[in-house]
């Protein structure tokens, strides 16, 4: 395990789910498995402040923030890209803003999936996990705005 054990609980489950396959190929399935479960995402929030930059494949996040935690929807045209969104998505919803913002990508690498990533799959998710960080962190400051 890499220095970062404090992830939250959900998100540990899920690179322990990666960790039990050692085939790549098994982790692409169980990455296509998490695209399979994410909600349909509305056409209307597919919007240039939803778009992920610096992704091959089109890749659209949502936050928003109810009770102090944060849920994310998210949609990629790509099946394994969409995957990387889900596994996120599952992973990071139901945090505080806080709480995601502590957590560091670098958990992908106790997935066994940065292995198997090309280096512009490697590279979206970073930049999927960071347009999370930044919508989080959003939430937290409109939520902040609308208290004063």
């Amino acid at each position: 395990m890499s220095a970062n054990t404090a992830l939250p609980p959900t998100l540990a489950k899920i690179v322990q789910r990666f960790q039990r396959h050692s085939d790549p190929k098994q982790r692409y399935e169980q990455l296509l498995w998490y695209a399979k479960r994410l909600p349909p995402f509305p056409e209307s929030n597919k919007l240039p402040e939803n778009k992920v930059s610096g992704c091959v494949s089109q890749v659209y996040i949502t936050a928003t923030l109810a009770d102090g935690k944060v849920s994310f929807e998210g949609d990629s045209d790509a099946q394994l890209v969409k995957g990387l969104v889900g596994l996120l998505v599952e992973g990071l919803s139901g945090l505080t803003p806080a709480e995601i913002v502590s957590v560091t990508p670098d958990f992908i690498q106790d997935t066994g999936l940065n292995v198997s990533l090309t280096p512009s799959r490697a590279n979206g998710f970073y930049n999927i996990f960071q347009m999370m960080r930044n919508k989080a962190l959003a939430c937290e400051v409109t939520a902040q705005a609308e208290v004063n």
